[in-house]
C-alpha cells in the first residue's frame, strides 16, 4: 500500500514526499481510508506510530474538497492535552498543508495570547488547541465554533487524566450536532470508552498495536534499588555507558529539579521540564535535548506527554508511575520508527506495588533484579538474584557477590558501550 493508493490529492502527496515518506504506517493505512469515508473513528495508537499524520492527512483531504466557509471560520478543531503536543501537531498540519489553500494556527496557554488572537482574526480553517486557552479565547468571542465539521481529540486518555473532562464537554456543547469525530488514545480505559460512547456515532475501531501493549523493540529492565541510591545509579549508568540522549521520568516536579541539579554537578548536561516551567523554558530544554547540547532531559509525565524525539535510545524510570498506563506512555518514547531502545526502571521497596500493577497491565514479568555494588538495604521485600546491566536476555546470571562496592562499575564499562552500540543501531 502507498499513500497514493489511499486517494490523497497531488498537493498532499507532494508534501508527504517532501518529508521523505513513501508507505503509510499501520495506523495510517487503517485510519485514513475510514476517515475519508466520513466515519467516526475510535483509534488506539501510541506515540511514534504515525498517528498524527493518520488523522491530519485525511482531514486535509476532506477540507480541501469542500468550499471554504465565509470569513474562514474554523472547520476542523484538534484538541490536545499539552502545549508541546499542540505545537507538534500544528507543525505537522502546517507541513502537510503546504501545497493546499488551507490555513491553520495553534493556541495554548503559558504564552502571550495577543499573537494567537491576531492569527484567529485573520481566519483559519484548522485550529489546534489545548482546552483551557480555547475556552478562554472563545469566551472572549475571538472566534466561533459553530462551523466546525471535524473534531479530533488527540491523546484523549491524557486529557482525562489531566482533568479536562468538564472542559471537553463545554467545548463539545459549542459545536454543531452534525460533524465527524475522531478520538485517538494510547489506551482504551473505561473512562475513554465512556467518553467515546457519548461523543462518537457508530465509530469504527482502529488499533495499531494491541491494547495497553509496549513496543516490541524496547528492551525493558527493572532493578531493585534503595531510593537514596538512585541518583548515583543514574550517574554511573550514563557515564559508564557513555549515553548522550537520555529521558528520565520522575513523579514530581521537585524530584525532577533536584535530579537535574545533581546531574549538572556531576558534569552531565541536564534540563528539567514540568508544569511549573514556562513555555519558553520547556521549548528551549527540548530543543537543546534534540540538538545534543542537553544530554539528559528529566521530566514529569504531564510535561513529557506528546514529546516527539526521534530515535531516542534510553528511557529511565527514576520513579515508577503510580498509574500503570503511564508506564506504557513513558517507554513509548523509545523504540520508535523501527529503531531499538531500552527502558530501565529503578524500583525501591515502596514501589513494588506499582511494579506489580505494571506487570499485570502488560501481562508479563519485568523480573526486577539487583545491581552489583548497589545492593538494596531495604528488607521489606526479599531481593531477587543479581544480573549485570549488559544482559539483554532477561535471564539472571549467578555470580559471587561483589565485595569491591562501586568498583564493579569499571568492569562493566565495556558492557555499557556495547549496549550503546546496539540500541543506537
Amino acid at each position: 500500500m502507498t499513500f497514493k493508493s489511499l486517494g490523497l490529492s497531488d498537493g498532499i502527496l507532494k508534501a508527504i514526499d517532501k518529508k521523505g515518506y513513501t508507505d503509510p504506517s499501520p495506523i495510517q493505512a487503517k485510519a485514513i481510508p475510514t476517515i475519508l469515508e466520513r466515519k467516526d473513528v475510535l483509534a488506539s495508537a501510541q506515540t511514534g506510530t504515525g498517528k498524527t499524520a493518520g488523522f491530519t492527512l485525511p482531514l486535509l483531504q476532506i477540507l480541501s474538497e469542500g468550499k471554504p466557509r465565509k470569513h474562514r471560520a474554523v472547520r476542523a478543531l484538534i484538541l490536545t492535552p499539552t502545549r508541546e503536543l499542540a505545537a507538534q501537531v500544528f507543525e505537522n498540519v502546517r507541513e502537510y498543508s503546504e501545497y493546499t489553500e488551507l490555513k491553520s494556527t495553534v493556541i495554548f496557554g503559558g504564552v502571550n495570547a495577543n499573537p494567537q488572537i491576531k492569527a484567529l482574526n485573520r481566519g483559519v480553517d484548522i485550529l489546534v488547541a489545548t482546552p483551557g486557552r480555547l475556552l478562554d479565547l472563545h469566551n472572549q468571542k475571538v472566534f466561533q465554533l459553530d462551523q466546525v465539521e471535524m473534531l479530533i481529540l488527540d491523546e484523549a486518555d491524557r486529557m482525562l487524566d489531566m482533568g479536562f473532562a468538564r472542559d471537553i464537554k463545554r467545548i463539545i456543547a459549542q459545536l454543531p450536532q452534525r460533524r465527524q469525530n475522531l478520538l485517538f488514545s494510547a489506551t482504551f480505559s473505561k473512562e475513554i470508552k465512556k467518553l467515546a460512547n457519548g461523543l462518537l456515532n457508530n465509530p469504527v475501531t482502529v488499533e495499531a498495536t494491541p491494547e495497553n501493549s509496549t513496543a516490541e523493540k524496547v528492551d525493558q529492565r527493572a532493578y531493585r534499588v534503595d531510593q537514596k541510591q538512585k541518583p548515583e545509579v543514574v550517574v554511573n549508568m550514563i557515564k559508564e555507558g557513555d549515553w548522550h540522549q537520555v529521558l528520565i521520568f520522575t513523579r514530581t516536579k521537585h524530584r525532577a529539579n533536584k535530579l537535574s541539579q545533581i546531574l549538572e554537578k556531576k558534569g552531565i548536561s541536564s534540563a528539567a521540564i514540568h508544569g511549573n516551567k514556562s513555555q519558553g523554558a520547556r521549548t528551549k530544554a527540548l530543543d537543546g535535548f534534540k540538538k545534543g547540547s542537553v544530554r539528559v532531559l528529566v521530566a514529569t509525565d504531564i510535561a513529557a506527554r506528546g514529546l516527539d524525539i526521534p530515535l531516542l535510545p534510553h528511557v529511565i524510570n527514576f520513579e515508577l508511575p503510580n498509574v500503570p498506563e503511564d508506564y506504557v506512555h513513558r517507554i513509548g518514547r523509545t523504540g520508535r520508527a523501527g529503531a531499538n531502545g531500552e527502558a530501565i526502571s529503578l524500583v525501591s521497596a515502596d514501589e513494588m506495588e506499582y511494579l506489580e500493577g505494571i506487570e499485570k497491565l502488560l501481562r508479563q514479568s519485568l523480573n526486577a533484579t539487583v545491581i552489583e555494588g548497589f545492593e538494596p538495604t531495604e528488607t521489606a521485600i526479599e531481593a531477587p538474584k543479581k544480573k549485570n546491566f549488559s544482559q539483554r536476555s532477561g535471564q539472571p546470571q549467578n555470580k559471587p557477590q561483589n565485595k569491591g562496592g562501586n568498583n564493579s562499575w569499571r568492569r562493566r564499562k565495556s558492557n555499557f558501550k556495547k549496549s550503546k552500540s546496539r540500541t543506537s543501531s
